[in-house]
């Protein structure tokens, strides 16, 4: 992992070393920056996950092709093997995407399996692409000059460019071709998920995508919030390392009682982790918004909230000497977990959602997941979003998937039963049917409850009334949005950044309120009643 910058056109060395400098967080290790033939210059700041002594970047191909990526290419031995003619250099994950571009051309990216954002750079033509869901950041724009830029952050350009936009997910972009999109899955196609659960295959194919995640040559952690997502994650690496391997498992919360804390705690003890439980305090919290929402690069208020408790967990396991860790990012996504999927009005909408919500992940749980993490230099590696588990998940009949608190059908009812064991349990009943709690809730009501009462004590009634003047694109409806909103403007006055911002909204409930206490399936039992029935 990393942070990676390309000025396509002769720029200067000195002043993009600069610019990429601003995202030195992203690659504390080491810093690669070369100036090719027709003057673009690409620079890395990196993070060694992989190939520790040889895998400095940019990499150059066998002649005068360059190359900048940030993320992981878990299939990079079997392309390694199938490419057995291709001088390699270094054993490093990054480099078959350039040996691929050699044999290939333009059209590789979907043999890649894993995450990435990368530039290419071969001659005057240059070829820029970003991972299937978005996993990995990547921004670009273009100066008053003509020169493209493509950065992780846009920290490193939003100055610099007079047009800036964030780059779609499962693209790639050429000068010859323009945008193309590489990634297209027929699950986009609200009609085609018909498949009848298959509850071993579903639970295989996740096991499947969190092995192909333990490819590190540094130490490895976990996530786990004490809710279903990361604690499957976490149950499932601990169960696929090494018996005698030690496993770091790390919580966060406000206070010692926090609804995440305490069971999070339950879980370690259970799967046998070495556990760290994270206590901030929500001043601390309120303290850090502002350097938080300049490493978010957003103003949406879902994001910065469950960011801050992230942001300072990732700091403890930075000092902890943990460089990547599982998380359980897309599994409210994939299956409907956010408790407003209850009020769905037909299976069609609710396909229709969860469509447009993993569609979206790259301006959401993408973004905080990953600049929360790397803005201690962290690696977060995400199995929902493997896109074999996605080609299996996403094709299930929505049906199966759509809660129902009618009948007390909880939400991600089949991900809970996929992993439901009595023989050799994956996790304690009371965690793999505990109800969803959306991680700002989680880790302490009195995180959100205390900042929100903070926004509306520091903006005051006539600044809040000028609120449509002073930001008439997607203008704040709240004390809190209108707080974070100056904040963000402070760093990114700039128009082309502010478009870059998608709100999290739920949909079909009466407030736009993002909190999962918002929702009147909240704490409806239908958890408890679910389990007691499944047992009867």
């Amino acid at each position: 992992m990393c942070g990676i910058l390309a000025v396509i056109g002769k720029s200067s060395p000195e002043e993009v070393g600069a610019l990429s400098k601003r995202m030195t967080h992203r690659g504390p290790d080491e810093n690669g920056l070369v100036q090719t033939k027709n003057g673009s210059v690409l620079s890395h700041e990196r993070l060694s996950i992989i190939d520790l002594n040889t895998g400095v970047q940019p990499i150059q191909s066998d002649n005068d092709e360059w190359m900048v990526h940030n993320g992981e290419i878990y299939n990079h031995e079997e392309i390694r093997k199938q490419l057995n003619n291709y001088p390699f250099k270094t054993k490093s994950d990054s480099e078959v995407i350039v040996a691929l571009y050699k044999k290939y051309g333009f059209e590789f990216c979907n043999s890649l399996d894993g995450v990435f954002a990368f530039v290419i750079v071969d001659g005057d033509t240059f070829m820029a692409a970003r991972d299937p869901i978005g996993v990995k950041p990547l921004y670009y724009g273009v100066d008053k000059s003509g020169k493209m830029y493509f950065a992780s952050e846009m920290k490193a350009i939003s100055d610099q460019c007079f047009e800036m936009e964030a780059f779609p997910p499962g693209h790639y972009y050429t000068p010859q071709t323009g945008f193309v999109k590489y990634y297209k899955p027929n699950w986009e196609n609200p009609f085609v998920a018909k498949e009848k659960t298959d509850l071993k295959k579903l639970k295989n194919a996740l096991i499947t995508a969190t092995k192909k995640r333990l490819m590190t040559d540094v130490p490895l952690g976990v996530l786990l919030s004490g809710g279903l997502d990361s604690s499957l994650i976490a149950s499932i690496t601990k169960r696929l390392l090494p018996e005698d391997s030690e496993l770091h498992s790390f919580s966060v919360g406000v206070d010692e009682s926090s609804p995440d804390l305490i069971a999070a705690k339950k879980v370690a003890d259970f799967i046998g982790t070495t556990h760290h439980n994270v206590v901030f305090s929500v001043e601390e919290g309120i303290e850090a918004i502002k350097k938080i929402i300049w490493h978010l690069e957003t103003y949406d208020v879902t994001t910065i909230r469950a960011a801050t408790p992230m942001y300072f967990l990732s700091k403890y396991i930075k000092l902890a000497g943990i460089k990547t860790v599982l998380s359980g990012e897309g599994a409210d996504e994939i299956f409907g977990g956010y408790l407003y999927f209850h009020d769905a009005p037909n299976t069609i909408e609710f396909q229709k959602e969860l469509i447009r919500r993993v569609k979206n992940l790259s301006t959401a749980d993408c973004l905080r997941a990953d600049k929360s993490t790397m803005a201690h230099g962290i690696e977060a590696r995400v199995p929902f979003l493997d896109k074999d588990f996605l080609d299996t998940a996403m094709h299930i009949q929505p049906s199966d998937k759509q809660p129902d608190r009618t009948i007390s059908k909880p939400e991600k009812h089949i991900l809970r039963a996929a992993f439901d064991e009595k023989e050799n349990p994956y996790l304690p009943d009371e965690v793999l049917w505990r109800q969803k709690e959306q991680f700002s809730d989680g880790i302490g009501y009195s995180w959100i409850d205390t900042l929100r009462q903070f926004c509306v004590n520091t903006v005051n009634d006539k600044q809040f009334a000028q609120a449509k003047k002073l930001y008439p694109h997607n203008t704040p409806t709240t004390k809190e949005a209108f707080y974070f909103r100056q904040l963000f403007e402070e760093m990114y006055p700039q128009l082309h950044a502010l478009k870059t911002v998608k709100k999290w909204i739920p949909k079909w409930q009466e407030n736009e309120d993002p909190s999962g206490r918002a929702s009147l399936a909240h704490n409806n039992n239908l958890i408890t009643k679910t389990k007691r029935q499944r047992r009867a």
